[in-house]
């Protein structure tokens, strides 16, 4: 009877799940180094390994952890020791700033009470001996509070205040052409005053023939005095004929393109009734008594009057 000959066929091996994965699998079979593992091999058959195995290493390691303790024991306590004196000063220190700043708005009352004194010695003076020039003199000067119809102008910043592009500002070199700068509202003024208002007033801050209006980094400055937006112009005059003829002066068109061109917000309004104030920075130089041209003399004398 024949035999069947021997399968001497050998299957291959079945592939590895991780096969893929080969740098992985060196990574996880070889995770230390063979340096490390010779050394931590050598300090284990040495006996240095571990935790300190005579009692004097022990004594140090326990003493170690007990002043480490106690250090952050002492720290804790200083701590809680030395809040409350911290917060002593603290409140002193407020208490100083707050003392401070009622002993500053006191002296500023007084300095306004004084300036309203000075200002109506000031204008009582030019009534007696000015007669009805007085009263003009009073007036242009801004030494007399004012009511009457008018033009409500106010400006405000763009709401984002990082616009560029073309414009009127754009030569000048502005960072932030969206805000309201001091020349703006120069040429806004000079613009109300050509088209025929007879006083204005910026943020309740009166205007003379002798104001300044100026910039102090982004702040600006009217008579010395901050102004923060939005800038609300009052102008006494003819309402609707003084909101027109600033609309159509050259003024009023750069106020427009400021707009368009920046997104400043603007809005003009006309008043039956405004109330300016009085200006405070009020100063008389020189006062001379009007005398009626009666004389040959009295025409010379005609000229002079107060400044």
């Amino acid at each position: 009877m024949s035999q069947q000959p021997p399968d001497r066929s050998t299957a291959s091996p079945p592939a590895r799940p991780d096969a893929s994965m080969s740098l992985l699998t060196n990574v996880m079979d070889h995770s230390l180094d063979d340096g490390y593992a010779e050394a931590s091999a050598r300090r284990r058959a040495d006996g240095t390994a571990g935790l300190p195995r005579t009692l004097k290493s022990k004594l140090g390691f326990a003493a170690c952890l007990v002043l480490a303790a106690l250090v952050v024991t002492l720290g804790a306590a200083e701590a809680r020791v030395s809040a409350p004196v911290l917060a002593k000063e603290r409140q002193e220190l407020i208490g100083r700033i707050d003392d401070e700043t009622a002993a500053a708005d006191s002296l500023e009352a007084q300095v306004d009470e004084l300036r309203g004194d000075v200002g109506r010695r000031q204008r009582k003076a030019l009534e007696q001996h000015g007669g009805d020039q007085g009263e003009r003199v009073a007036l242009l000067a801004g030494a007399t509070p004012v009511e009457g119809p008018g033009v409500k102008l106010v400006i405000d910043d763009a709401k984002d205040t990082d616009q560029g592009g073309g414009g009127p500002r754009e030569s000048s070199g502005f960072s932030d052409t969206g805000r309201v700068r001091d020349r703006d509202l120069q040429r806004v003024v000079n613009g109300l005053w050509q088209s025929g208002a007879e006083a204005i007033a910026i943020n309740g801050q009166r205007l003379t023939a002798l104001s300044a209006i100026r910039a102090a980094g982004d702040a600006i400055l009217v008579d010395n005095r901050p102004l923060v937006p939005p800038y609300t112009v009052l102008a006494v005059g003819n309402g609707k004929q003084l909101g027109t003829s600033f609309q159509d002066s050259a003024d009023g068109q750069y106020l427009q393109a400021l707009k368009d061109t920046f997104d400043i917000r603007t809005s003009l309004s006309a008043q039956q009734k405004l109330s300016l104030p009085v200006a405070p920075s009020l100063i008389v130089r020189t006062a001379e008594p009007y005398k009626a041209a009666d004389t040959g003399s009295g025409a010379a004398d005609a000229g002079k009057g107060t400044s």
